[in-house]
């Protein structure tokens, strides 16, 4: 089947105010107190950098009786900054009544949070208050990282008649403890840029460390990976902050962070760079057609080693020899500056296709469609 191709407007046609890249979205987790709100925006404004002020209007919780946001009166709090910054002003919206509240102040652009994207039936519903109303939506991956997920996601808007939509790379829920807090996957946002071209990528560097500290390298990153935008949680006295205290920075802070920022062009400025880039990426053309063959010939003879198992009633699994093979991969990659996660990662999906292959010759089939009963 083919896959349907979204209308999606690019960054630069939104009409917004500024669209020197980055786009910068910045402002508190939470609106906890009219001062606060508009204090932050003031702030904010006065850097120069940032285009729209986010503030969670209403705060999806992992637990009950955690700060769950202000509700709708804090939205005539973002109309205030609105009226005095020049700012735009957004916020969250997990269900049909916030959508009729945040449009009913004027709210500017909306977003749709990871446990909300996650919700075929929750965002249906968001998308069917959405009809009709020409508004820009901002969709968030899910928490766990399912591509289609977030592409059936943002179909849905697509599909209200939205057509100024954008990605939010926010990282992904993983349970076992890293520096961050949640995993960037940055190959995800890269293949979701590649299945839909038009949509603005928007990172999410707050979520995805957890920590303030982690910012700026993410930040950088993300525009290094040429993200269109950033979007950063800001707030006069984070160590004060209701939720998220330690992953929000002040707004001079904010400002020195982005001014450090590289920003880097998509293609070089001279045909001699392009030249020379070409030249680069002719030899991986060529090292990656290697990569195939020699996987090619890996598989022939892991299938000779399936006929063999067949023959002599042996089982396709061998734990200590797949425990091998992983130990001393792991310690060449190292001698080869290879990352450890991205060793193991190539040589499990090698071992998986293998036992593909054998599986259809145990079950002396010729179906093509790969088996997957095996993970590791």
């Amino acid at each position: 089947m083919t896959e349907k191709r979204l209308e999606i407007v690019p960054l630069q046609e939104w009409g917004l105010p500024d669209t020197e890249k980055p786009l910068v979205i910045a402002g508190p987790c939470s609106a906890e107190t009219e001062e606060q709100v508009l204090e932050t925006a003031r702030q904010l404004k006065e850097t120069g950098r940032v285009t729209v002020y986010r503030a969670g209007i209403w705060k999806p919780r992992t637990r009950p009786n955690a700060f769950e946001g202000v509700g709708s009166k804090g939205l005539p709090w973002l109309q205030k900054v609105k009226r005095e910054t020049g700012l735009l002003v957004s916020t969250e919206v997990a269900n049909i009544k916030h959508v009729y509240e945040a449009l009913k102040f004027g709210i500017d652009i909306l977003w749709i949070g990871a446990r909300t994207s996650a919700n075929p039936f929750a965002m249906q519903e968001i998308a069917d208050a959405l009809k009709g109303v020409d508004i820009p939506v901002l969709v968030k991956n899910p928490i766990i990282p399912d591509l289609e997920l977030w592409i059936g996601a943002i179909e849905r808007i697509s599909n209200a008649g939205i057509s100024r939509i954008g990605a939010i790379h926010r990282g992904f829920a993983n349970y076992e403890k890293t520096i961050y807090r949640n995993l960037p996957h940055w190959q995800i946002p890269i293949d979701l840029k590649y299945r839909i071209p038009s949509i603005p990528l928007i990172n999410d560097p707050s979520h995805i460390s957890g920590n303030a500290e982690l910012i700026y390298d993410l930040s950088q990153q993300a525009m290094d990976l040429n993200f269109d935008g950033l979007i950063i949680e800001s707030h006069i006295r984070p160590h004060e902050a209701w939720s998220d205290a330690r992953q929000q920075v002040t707004p001079a802070r904010l400002a020195e962070l982005l001014n450090r920022l590289i920003i880097r062009q998509p293609l070089p400025g001279n045909k001699k760079t392009l030249d020379e880039l070409g030249e680069l990426r002719k030899i991986i053309n060529i090292l990656d057609d290697q990569l195939l063959v020699t996987l090619e010939q890996r598989m022939k003879v892991a299938q000779k080693i399936g006929h063999y198992k067949k023959k002599n009633n042996i089982t396709i699994l061998q734990n200590k020899r797949w425990e091998d093979i992983i130990r001393k991969m792991l310690e060449k990659g190292k001698q080869k500056g290879l990352r450890p996660e991205t060793i193991n990662k190539i040589f499990k999906a090698i071992h998986q296709e293998s036992i593909n292959h054998q599986v259809e010759i145990m079950k002396n089939g010729n179906r093509k469609a790969p088996y997957s009963g095996y993970t590791f």
